[in-house]
């Protein structure tokens, strides 16, 4: 079975070190100014480490899904996903997946509930996941999607949220961010019934 580990990427890594605590199987060190991975077996790949590091050195991106199934075939869809990690909290903006991008930023549930989730969604966007009403630290959130739109120059953000009124707190998160910014950007909000059906779609600003 492949495992997954953390990749450093040493030109954009400055040594400053945030990743090493944040590193709690201790497979992360500083050599020679550089972040350093001294044990593969260590590293459980669960990026904990990629939301600590500032200049987006130790950020995973995928090549890209692999071929998809026929329609009707048993198959499993191929995964649209091309990034890690996803959790909002973990994400850095200073990430290369996030330079002019078009950002999915999901509620938590969506995905359970949609079942073309990846085709119809995440396809060709980058993604954060959040939860408004379970999560802490709102205001890292505005934080967050406002350097996305200032810093990593993101094109659009689409929110994609459940037909729940706890969700409604999401899209607020993502206009209040816009609003913060230096630049405006168009967001898109979509509404997923609980049976996984797009019932609202449309663009907000």
């Amino acid at each position: 079975m492949l495992r997954e580990i953390i990749e450093i990427d040493e030109e954009l890594c400055a040594g400053c070190a945030n990743c090493v605590p944040n590193c709690h199987q201790g497979a992360l060190q500083i050599i020679d100014g550089k972040a350093r991975l001294i044990s593969e077996l260590m590293c459980e790949g669960i990026g904990v480490c990629v939301g600590h590091c500032p200049t987006g050195a130790m950020a995973r991106s995928f090549s890209g899904a692999a071929p998809a199934g026929n329609p009707g075939s048993t198959v499993p869809a191929a995964s649209e996903l091309r990034q890690w990690p996803v959790q909002l909290h973990l994400l850095n903006p200073a990430a290369r997946y996030f330079q002019g991008a078009d950002v999915l930023l999901a509620a938590d549930c969506t995905a359970f509930a949609m079942g073309g989730f990846h085709q119809k969604l995440l396809k060709g966007k980058t993604v954060a996941i959040a939860c408004p009403k379970l999560d802490q630290g709102k205001d890292a959130y505005i934080e967050k999607l406002t350097q996305m739109i200032d810093d990593a120059g993101i094109n659009t953000l689409t929110v994609a949220m459940m037909q729940v009124p706890c969700c409604g707190g999401l899209l607020q998160i993502a206009q209040a961010a816009v609003a913060q910014a230096q630049r405006p950007i168009p967001i898109k909000k979509l509404i997923v019934s609980l049976e996984g059906e797009t019932i609202d779609e449309g663009w907000v600003m």
